[in-house]
């Protein structure tokens, strides 16, 4: 694979295109995610609401599902925006799922394509629930398996 090299910007720009494919009937508050692999794979994602609610899945997530379930596991960066003007930043569930693939991974959250804040998902998810506490467990999660 050709190895491509985006800048914060054009990650945005991806995320922004995404927002356009939300399926947001009930909230209409569309938000768009575009995920950067290590290996400069792109992936994008948009919120889709169903109305059970509980079966809603935001933009972030479907960004990484969709890497994942193509056996890219080695996130580098994840851009967010939505339709506010002001930073969206990713809910307590998506945060979790974004740490699950690495403390060091950056976000970039806009406003726009030239308005954005840029952290790590260790700086949104301190003190976070890894996969390094599950073995430290008494042998690890696979002692014994």
């Amino acid at each position: 694979m050709e190895e491509i090299f985006l800048t914060d910007k054009e990650l945005v720009k991806k995320a922004i295109e995404a927002k356009n494919n939300a399926y947001v009937p009930y909230s209409k508050f569309p938000v768009g995610a575009a995920l950067l692999t290590k290996e400069g794979k792109v992936y994008t994602g948009c919120n889709v609401e169903c109305a059970s609610y509980g079966g809603t899945n935001c933009a972030e997530r479907t960004a990484i599902f969709k890497a994942v379930s193509e056996g890219d596991r080695n996130i580098d960066a994840i851009a967010v925006v939505s339709d506010l003007d002001d930073y969206t930043y990713p809910c307590g569930i998506c945060r979790q799922v974004i740490v699950e693939f690495g403390k060091g991974i950056k976000m970039i959250i806009a406003k726009s394509e030239d308005d954005f804040r840029v952290h790590t998902i260790d700086d949104l998810l301190p003190h976070s629930f890894t996969p390094e506490d599950l073995e430290k467990m008494d042998g690890g999660i696979n002692n014994g398996i």
